[in-house]
């Protein structure tokens, strides 16, 4: 690796840092709530339907696959609800919610941004004397931030459901009987942990889309790659939040 990439890649931290820097710091600062209360609307509301249904999905495999291959080494998949319920809470259910957002919400935000520093408005921004961090960064940050939260809830309910219905119709139990193999695995803890976890990748999100939109080169081009590296960025992110969270939660678990 050369000298150049390191110096580059420092200087990206150091612009990266001192954007969320200064984020965290505009919360102290007046808000703007309607485009807080759009931004949820765009990122919670519009993204529900395909995270529901991709995380249904996972569930399902999940609890189908573990079945298959307890079955295979120990004869018996009893345990199949208590696990699959565990890892859904703990791991599923707010990683796939958050690299859906990413994907969709995040992509957006950089292109919205990156569009928006190509015509030259952010320059018009800081002409009428506004803070573009503060105008834009502030209240997409809240904004996904409690729908990461909400978002993890609701699909960690409705995954739950869904893999309680796989295992009544594939597997054969009761609805009863999946909720006392599941009782002792799971505690609500664990939905407390995971909530926490969706927040802290709802604020990853726009920190770093914002920061690629900011970066973004002109031309449509430019808008692609900025749209780009926000999602590799912040689902990179995303993974490695997650590590340091799990490490920390597992000694409360």
């Amino acid at each position: 690796m050369s000298a150049s990439t390191l110096t580059g890649g420092f200087r990206v931290a150091i612009q990266f840092s001192a954007l969320a820097a200064r984020a965290v710091l505009g919360l102290a600062q007046p808000i703007r709530w309607r485009t807080v209360f759009q931004q949820i609307h765009f990122i919670a509301n519009e993204s529900l339907g395909i995270i529901l249904f991709c995380v249904c999905a996972a569930a399902m495999v999940t609890i189908i696959e573990a079945s298959f291959h307890m079955k295979l080494v120990i004869q018996n998949d009893s345990m199949v609800p208590g696990f699959a319920s565990m890892l859904i809470l703990r791991e599923l259910g707010a990683v796939v919610t958050a690299l859906l957002v990413t994907s969709r919400a995040g992509a957006g935000m950089a292109a919205e941004i990156g569009s928006m520093k190509v015509t030259e408005q952010i320059d018009a921004l800081r002409m009428l004397g506004l803070n573009p961090i503060q105008f834009l960064v502030v209240p997409r940050l809240i904004a996904c931030v409690a729908a990461g939260a909400m978002l993890t809830v609701v699909a960690n309910m409705v995954c739950l459901i869904a893999a309680m219905g796989v295992s009544v119709i594939k597997l054969g139990y009761t609805p009863g009987a999946y909720m006392e193999l599941t009782r002792p695995f799971i505690e609500p803890m664990d939905l407390l942990f995971s909530t926490i976890k969706g927040a802290a990748f709802g604020a990853a999100i726009p920190l770093f889309s914002c920061f690629s939109g900011f970066q973004c080169r002109e031309g449509a081009e430019g808008v692609g790659l900025a749209t780009t590296q926000a999602v590799v960025s912040s689902s990179v992110a995303i993974i490695i939040i997650d590590f340091f969270l799990t490490f920390i939660f597992s000694y409360y678990y």
